[in-house]
């Protein structure tokens, strides 16, 4: 007997989300716990899993349909039972023979399940017709996949933009009739919408302002390189830069608790919890998890809750737990080369602090002019909360701890 392939439950705050990938197809045996596909939402990416063994019979929506919580998506059958009714026969043909099952020999359309939204745009772009291994969670093609395979060594040339677009590059136009140029057209992913959605609201609802200031990053530069090898031996993690700038934030957080709290209505809410959201780049946009209570981290945790999340978001596995929440954030524009720039406030949080390139500057010390690892680091805040005073002495702060990191020792 056949049972239904449902839709997971969403939490509150989220009412529906897009079916983006089917990972197995119609006549394909699944066994309990493998997952059948992947519901995209505006925060998280939420896979749907097979509650037996079986038989995946039919697949009753595709892949790009909006669909909700609890809605029957498919269906499951028990093994042997796969050629009953899947494939369906097109109007006006006869059905297949019950001798000749569908097989599921489609390993190219068990690849093409698997492949991520935008990997797939990707694939499009660079006129691929079929995606490289995938390295992400369960063999999931990423962004990354595609990019390293096109840069790869290959005996045919990609073709430009101008090729015939088909379906599977995601609703891309044919050349404009009148002047030949190309276009497309793609649609934005839940979270991609999701991001515009809060940063215009941002921008709509807060009085953003941004201050700056530059630090020497020569004492940090110093103990990463003397104490990295140690490091790295006792915990089995990389010694970052972020490290360091959580640990000068939530040091800057307890002495400017406004900085730390949030606007809710006509009332402050003040935190007296450190819950700091540290801004990573993903396949599907830009994510935010946080690492939770992070003034009882010490420098290790630290680094390793980074680079946990920063493993799940390219897999597109974070959970909306690691991603709900946050009282600080801090976003790191320098390891894409950016000298300079003003981030916007991630509400209902009041600050979000930017880190910048490192560039070696000219630099007064002590009447010399001598050569200095520099860092532009911007506060942005919300003046309804947040005065001037406390948002440039919130600045200065982190800038004295990093400049003199045993002040993150004694707590002075």
């Amino acid at each position: 007997m056949a049972s239904e392939v449902t839709v997971p439950a969403f939490p509150e705050s989220i009412t529906d989300g897009t079916l983006v990938a089917w990972r197995k197809q119609a006549g394909e045996p699944v066994k309990q716990g493998e997952i059948l596909a992947d519901v995209e939402t505006d925060k998280v990416v939420f896979e749907v899993p097979a509650r037996e063994d079986g038989v995946l019979e039919e697949i009753l929506v595709p892949a790009g349909t909006t669909v909700t919580a609890g809605q029957v998506i498919g269906r499951l059958g028990a093994r042997g039972t796969q050629a009953a009714s899947v494939p369906k026969p097109a109007p006006g043909k006869p059905s297949p023979a019950p001798s000749a099952p569908a097989r599921p020999s489609a390993t190219p359309p068990a690849r093409e399940a698997a492949v991520m939204p935008s990997a797939r745009r990707a694939l499009a772009e660079r006129g691929m017709s079929e995606p490289p291994p995938g390295s992400g969670k369960g063999g999931r093609v990423l962004k990354e996949d595609v990019v390293r395979a096109a840069s790869a060594p290959a005996p045919a040339k990609t073709p430009e933009l101008r090729a015939v677009p088909t379906a599977a590059s995601m609703q891309e136009l044919a050349p404009l009739p009148s002047d030949g140029r190309p276009e497309k057209r793609v649609p934005m992913t839940r979270l991609r919408a999701r991001v515009a959605e809060r940063l215009v609201e941002a921008q709509r609802t807060a009085a953003i302002l941004t201050t700056f200031n530059e630090i020497n990053m020569q004492a940090v530069m110093d103990a990463r390189s003397r104490y990295r090898e140690e490091f790295e031996h006792a915990h089995g993690v990389r010694l970052g830069f972020m490290s360091f700038f959580v640990r000068a934030c939530i040091e800057a957080l307890k002495r400017f608790p406004e900085v730390n709290a949030s606007i809710d209505g006509q009332d402050i809410v003040y935190h007296g919890y450190y819950d700091l959201g540290i801004a990573v780049s993903s396949p599907r946009g830009l994510v935010v998890p946080i690492l939770r209570d992070a003034d009882q981290l010490d420098m290790a945790a630290i680094e390793k809750r980074i680079k946990e999340y920063g493993e799940k978001a390219q897999a597109g596995t974070l959970a909306l737990a690691d991603i709900t929440g946050g009282t600080f954030t801090i976003t790191n524009g320098g390891v894409f080369g950016s000298l300079l720039s003003t981030p916007i406030l991630n509400p209902p949080q009041s600050a979000i602090l930017g880190m910048h390139k490192i560039e070696p500057r000219p630099v007064a010390e002590n009447g010399s002019v001598v050569i200095r690892p520099m860092m532009y680091v911007a506060l942005s805040y919300d003046h309804r909360l947040i005065d001037g005073r406390e948002a440039v002495q919130f600045l200065v702060a982190v800038k004295e701890l990093l400049e003199d990191p045993a002040r993150l020792l004694l707590g002075v």
